[in-house]
């Protein structure tokens, strides 16, 4: 199916190159205005630019390839390119990290591609930009410390209900597809209340068809990644409209709780004008929430499974750490905020691993007016794109690079804008304290049944948008005796 994918990309290549004119895609467009020069680079392909470059590099497992050929061929730590039919710049370090995150909404704000908007089609006719905003300032309410400190015991009970369904009494498993449905369930449960294993299954599927085309070449032909992410979301909004319908009864038959989750927040509250939002309005929002609130998570779960797998010394010192927490609990007891705040080696290394593997692997900005760069140009409207791997995976900030090191994460930690696994500045994701604990509380759960070994050594790594061991990281368990 790739090799189709990658025909069918290539054909699209061609026709648009001869039906298109080239003075359309020139660099030099507006650049007689600019105080300077536009930053080195190339703009590849007509329409197309170097998208395929760009995203093959992940398919093949090595997405910082794109970013380090292109520093080491412009000696910048800015460049242009052409990225999924736009103009754009990729700032790279952690100098351009502190550029960006520092002008937010002054000379840069967020952006998404076209292909986003489609898959997540607001009644309201707003951007995703727009909805995005608003969206951000529902969020702190559901994730302010009282609040998380009360999902901790839910997820401490999903946690022991999922390992008990999909991992105890196998000899063994596919560590991906679980990570999933461990966070998609967590999601479900906290977001809308559902918590019907068969009702959150339904589900399954298309989310993961909707998360691997939302960042793609938005060719809506059958078979392509972004046609079966339109699909997906058509179908997962259907379903999300029906459970709003019914909240809404259950709140005006006094069976549900306005402050259970954050549909019932949603359904209650008013803008500045006391409108109320429309159901497929809340439908896009919650689709929003289900994929940010799982999608990452389940990456970095994968790989704390991958990377204690290959280090029985590091799995020692988290088998350690979260065995004493669990020799601690009345039987029956739930984990709770105090435990988690004593589980300072487990983050340590989901830092590590996050560096390594980080399931954000960038994310775009637009120039909002022109302004200056390290001597170079960004023209107003242009896309600027950074890179966790810039710095990530540079010696210049963490030595060793390759080297898996919870210890980096000791004392006060990397240096600012260089561990960017969450973003930065006023973009950096709400809900990362969220993940923190839905992380460490799968950690527990697995060490303390488990020793693991990987059953592939040198399994492939695909990175689409976020990375994912290609065949889903299968792995033989071995359970501790009692």
């Amino acid at each position: 199916m790739e090799f189709f994918y990658v025909s069918l990309l290539s054909l699209f290549v061609l026709l648009v190159s001869i039906s298109l004119h080239f003075l359309f895609y020139k660099n030099k467009s507006g650049a007689g205005r600019l105080p300077g020069p536009l930053p080195p680079g190339r703009t590849g392909w007509p329409m197309v630019g170097e998208s395929l470059e760009f995203l093959s590099t992940g398919w093949k497992g090595h997405p910082e390839k794109f970013i380090f050929d292109r520093i080491a061929k412009y000696s910048s730590s800015v460049f242009r390119t052409h990225l999924l039919g736009e103009k754009a710049a990729v700032f790279c370090g952690a100098s351009g990290n502190k550029f960006l995150f520092s002008n937010e909404n002054k000379l840069v704000q967020s952006w998404w591609p076209s292909s986003v908007n489609k898959v997540f089609p607001s009644s309201t006719q707003t951007s995703s930009k727009e909805e995005a905003i608003k969206m951000r300032k529902m969020l702190p309410n559901f994730l302010k410390p009282e609040a998380l400190q009360r999902y901790i015991g839910i997820m401490d009970h999903i946690a022991q209900r999922h390992f008990s369904d999909g991992w105890e009494n196998k000899n063994e498993v596919k560590v991906f597809p679980l990570a999933n449905r461990y966070t998609f369930w967590l999601a479900c449960r906290l977001f809308v209340s559902v918590e019907d294993p068969n009702h959150v299954a339904k589900f399954a599927d298309p989310f993961n068809a909707l998360a691997s085309g939302l960042i793609s070449i938005p060719i809506d032909l059958p078979g392509t990644p972004f046609n079966r992410a339109i699909k997906a979301s058509n179908f997962i909004r259907k379903e999300l409209v029906a459970i709003i319908k019914q909240r809404r009864t259950d709140l005006a038959e006094g069976k549900a709780s306005p402050t259970q989750d954050i549909l019932s927040h949603m359904l209650l509250t008013s803008d500045e004008n006391g409108k109320f939002m429309h159901e497929l309005d809340i439908a896009d929002k919650i689709l929003g929430l289900l994929i940010g609130g799982h999608d990452t998570a389940s990456s970095a779960c994968t790989f704390i499974v991958k990377f204690l797998a290959e280090l029985p010394e590091i799995y020692e010192g988290v088998y350690k750490e979260q065995m004493e927490i669990a020799n601690s609990k009345a039987p029956g007891e739930l984990l709770n905020w105090d435990d988690i705040q004593k589980m300072k080696y487990s983050w340590n290394v989901a830092c590590e691993v996050l560096r390594l593997a980080p399931p954000l692997q960038g994310a775009f900005r637009e120039a909002l007016t022109d302004f200056m760069y390290n001597g170079f140009s960004i023209p107003k409207g242009w896309k600027i794109y950074w890179s966790a791997n810039s710095t990530h995976r540079n010696a210049e900030f963490f030595p060793e690079p390759q080297k898996f090191d919870p210890s980096r994460f000791e004392g006060s930690g990397p240096a600012p804008y260089t561990f960017v696994p969450f973003g930065g500045g006023p973009r950096m994701c709400p809900g990362k304290e969220y993940a923190r604990l839905e992380i460490l509380v799968f950690m527990h759960h697995l060490v303390k049944r488990f020793r693991f070994e990987k059953i592939i050594p040198d399994e492939k790594i695909v990175v689409n948008p976020m990375p994912i061991p290609e065949k889903g990281l299968p792995v033989r368990l071995y359970p501790h005796k009692a």
